[in-house]
């Protein structure tokens, strides 16, 4: 079976009228490079080109079935014959969804599904945009479209920008040992309390103490782990399948030896269970690991309990905790590497970053010998 038949859509309500073997921007007796007749076909053949990025095929799956829902529904027309004018009237929808579209009373999943929790930020639709230009582009190239109508899109240019702020998207020290601190307290009366604690504790230490995205701990497995020279290393491979290894600390190793304790497994890691997810989504599931939106969910869910257990003593710090998510646990990571004088170098490796530049935003010890400069006159006075 090819690969693209294994890759669900879900187009619920869409008539088979709007198949696309009549779109009006379909390159009919063109030479084909795909083997495709429907729009449907031709979408799950450019998603099977990130079959091996599961984070990637969930979003662009999600804005195509927007955007194919959505020209069914409103236009009564196909992917395949959308215009630029047709794609100027999606960007404004994008910016103000109404109806069911944002319906909080349908359910998040199913058939019936909202599709959108509120208008999109104008970030938000440039990446949607971008996504669906990528696709239109692909169909061209395939032989499958005439043009592409995205290719139209003016880019707007930003205005000229000074030196990129600090990245602020990081728990400091004190509210990170906090927020472990809370993870302690998770009740434990139950099995299923039980399971979750222990799942929970390891799941932010090993996000924190890899600096890991969600997806690459989704796909973190026990024979990642690699022993060289006395020391442990974790391969990873991550965005635009760029490989690297990232080391593993002895604290960290002793967090998974008790996690596999509680799960059930033997603490000294083997052969035996190279494939076992480094997080499984049950325990003693040695198969199934969670899946990247589960990690985000759960990372958001402790965030949002933790922020109303500190609110009255610290309601900065729970103003905080509320917009963390995972990748808030990378930033905290590489920031709390630069502060202890990690070299940057290193710090570049251990994130896998192209550039030093990249990595260069978490440095925040400058700032703070400046502003302590700056008020230790005025705070004497």
């Amino acid at each position: 079976m090819p690969e693209q038949e294994l890759i669900p859509i879900d187009l619920p309500f869409a008539p088979a009228r709007l198949d696309g073997r009549q779109g009006t921007n379909r390159a009919l007796g063109a030479h084909r490079q795909i083997a495709a007749d429907t729009d449907l076909e031709a979408v799950r053949a450019w998603l099977a080109e990130y079959a091996d990025s599961p984070h990637t095929l969930r979003a662009y799956r999600k804005e195509v079935v927007r955007l194919m829902l959505w020209a069914a529904q409103a236009l009564d027309k196909p992917l395949s014959s959308l215009t630029r004018e047709d794609l100027l009237v999606y960007e404004a929808f994008l910016a103000h969804p109404a109806g069911d579209w944002v319906d909080p009373t349908r359910p998040r999943t199913g058939g019936d599904r909202r599709l959108f929790e509120g208008p999109l930020s104008p970030a938000s639709i440039r990446h949607t945009l971008g996504i669906l230009s990528g696709l239109f582009a692909y169909l061209t190239a395939a032989g499958y479209l005439t043009g592409n109508p995205l290719a139209l899109r003016r880019r707007k240019g930003r205005k000229a920008q000074g030196p990129r702020p600090g990245q602020e998207r990081y728990l400091d020290q004190t509210l990170w040992n906090r927020l472990l601190a809370f993870i302690d307290t998770l009740p434990t009366s139950t099995t299923r309390e039980r399971q979750h604690h222990e799942r929970v504790r390891w799941l932010f230490r090993l996000l924190y103490g890899t600096g890991l995205r969600a997806s690459e701990v989704a796909q973190a497995r026990t024979g990642d782990l690699v022993h060289r020279r006395g020391r442990w290393w974790l391969r990873v491979t991550g965005k635009g399948g760029v490989t690297g290894e990232v080391p593993v600390s002895d604290g960290l190793l002793a967090d998974l030896g008790r996690y596999r304790r509680f799960t059930g497994h033997p603490e000294a890691l083997g052969a035996a269970d190279a494939d076992m997810p480094l997080v499984l989504s049950v325990v003693g599931a040695t198969g199934r690991s969670l899946t990247p939106p589960a990690i985000y969910l759960i990372v958001k869910e402790v965030m949002r309990r933790a922020a109303g257990a500190i609110e009255s003593e610290d309601p900065a710090g729970a103003a905080i905790l509320r917009c963390a998510s995972t990748h808030w646990l990378r930033h905290t990571a590489a920031t709390h590497q630069a502060d202890a004088g990690t070299d940057l170098r290193f710090i570049q490796k251990n994130l896998r970053h192209a550039s030093l530049d990249t990595t260069s935003i978490y440095l925040h010890a400058e700032d703070d010998e400046r502003h302590r400069k700056t008020t230790e006159r005025s705070n004497e006075m």
